[in-house]
């Protein structure tokens, strides 16, 4: 729309295909980068790595309508926080923010249905940093303007899935009895960040698809779909994962997104990791034909 101006600190994959979406008709889009500027149409770009406040970076601040953030926090909290939430709070013509969560700040449910209002109990580190972080977020948003917290489950679209993994032999079928996790493909994401943005949603948001399930099927799933043999399945204690890989299977939970499809106004266009990946595999993602 004309005049909006979009602020994006850290334009990784998911705000970068909020971007494509045409980022709901914004006249200017202005995006953070640690070092190298890359290539995204559309967008003018600052370097602001988080260890200083940057001119530049206020004065955007201070023209922008709308903020959009994908910075991860650190060890000592929120980088944009840290450095320009003065800037922030003080921005004349801010309308609303979007802070990119993870599901992760619920922590461990055993299993059991959370959603908005579940108690959040994040087990690993940098769950309890994204915590901290939404607290810090919401405290800025008291002055009067919305900040939505859009926690998301694992992310998968493009040159990020399944069937890539599959095709370069990195894919692993592990079991742990009982694990489920919940999925959303990036462009539902960005749906759920232009809907945000319109709705001016404050609070937190489950950014989620409809059937949290085993990570051994979603391989299988991907396998199956490009023709090849799964992977054998691999017994959880005996798969010799990272500390930061078994984290992911410390928080077990199947997430609610009854909130997500009321902001929309429709079902998502990936409902299960299945339509999403079959129609990755339709677009050639792990046949060497994209």
């Amino acid at each position: 729309m004309s005049g909006d101006r979009l602020l994006i600190f850290g334009l990784g994959y998911s705000a970068a295909a909020f971007v494509a979406t045409g980022a709901g008709g914004t006249a200017s889009i202005v995006g953070t980068t640690r070092s190298t500027l890359p290539a995204v149409p559309g967008v003018s770009w600052l370097r602001f790595d988080g260890t200083e406040p940057v001119a530049a970076v206020s004065e955007a601040i201070r023209s922008a309508t709308r903020i959009l953030v994908s910075a991860p926090p650190d060890e000592a909290g929120d980088p944009v926080l840290r450095h320009h939430a003065g800037d922030i709070a003080a921005a004349p013509a801010l309308r609303g923010i979007v802070y990119l969560s993870t599901v992760g700040v619920y922590g461990d449910h055993g299993g059991a249905w959370v959603d908005e209002g579940s108690e959040t109990r994040p087990v690993s580190r940098r769950s309890v940093q994204r915590l901290a972080a939404e607290q810090s977020w919401r405290a800025l948003g008291e002055a009067g303007v919305p900040v939505a917290l859009l926690r998301l489950a694992g992310i998968y679209g493009p040159g990020r899935n399944a069937l890539v993994n599959v095709a370069e032999g990195t894919a692993r079928r592990i079991v742990k009895p009982g694990q489920v996790f919940n999925r959303i493909h990036v462009a539902d994401i960005a749906t759920a960040i232009g809907a945000a943005f319109a709705a001016r949603l404050d609070g937190p948001l489950n950014v989620a698809d409809d059937e949290p399930g085993p990570p051994q099927d979603v391989v299988a799933f991907a396998a199956a779909l490009l023709g090849v043999a799964a992977p054998p399945e691999v017994p959880f204690d005996a798969a010799a994962l990272s500390p930061m890989a078994r984290s992911f299977y410390g928080e077990n939970k199947r997430v609610r997104n009854d909130r997500l499809k009321a902001l929309i106004g429709k079902a998502l266009s990936y409902p299960t990791y299945r339509e999403g990946l079959t129609a990755l595999f339709a677009a050639g993602e792990g046949r060497g034909d994209r």
